[in-house]
């Protein structure tokens, strides 16, 4: 079966959703013979993905970073949607305790493009604003060759 990762900013402006949100529909929708998606379930695109992805009847595997992951999701909103996401998943990888929260990041994003098809980037095309962000894992998909669909929509810009 196909595995489709994805990997994505945090905060989407809502300029972006829509088309954002549609392209990820389509995305999991074009695989023939069934698709298996793996999201660490962070906050943004992450999660969306994985709420599409579930809503698609799709099967959702979460990778967990090594660290206390749940503690810096964000609010209590994200956290509830994380576990959520959790319970419906039917598979769980749990990574090794990484030296900082920027490495168990980056090693999650590098776990999931070694383990996929190909990748789904919710990015602006920017660098990443810190260490193991959407850009570095993007530019470490590319330089493995698995290949990478950016979604984004035009003119669309983060805060």
């Amino acid at each position: 079966m196909p595995r489709i990762g994805v990997t994505g900013h945090r905060d989407i402006p809502a300029a972006a959703l829509p088309s954002v949100r549609s392209a990820i529909r389509a995305e999991l929708g074009d695989a023939t013979g069934g698709v298996e998606a793996l999201s660490s379930l962070a906050a943004g695109a992450d999660q969306l993905f994985a709420r599409i992805a579930l809503d698609c009847a799709v099967p959702l595997t979460a990778v967990i970073p090594g660290m206390d992951y749940e503690a810096h999701l964000g609010g209590d909103e994200v956290r509830a949607s994380y576990r959520r996401l959790l319970a419906s998943c039917v598979a769980r990888v749990d990574l090794p305790a990484e030296p900082t929260h920027e490495d168990a990041y980056y090693a999650a994003g590098r776990w999931i493009v070694d383990h996929v098809d190909r990748l789904v980037a919710v990015w602006d095309g920017r660098p990443a604003r810190g260490p193991g962000g959407t850009g570095d894992v993007v530019a470490y998909a590319r330089r493995t060759g698995v290949p990478v669909t950016v979604l984004w929509s035009p003119g669309a810009r983060r805060s």
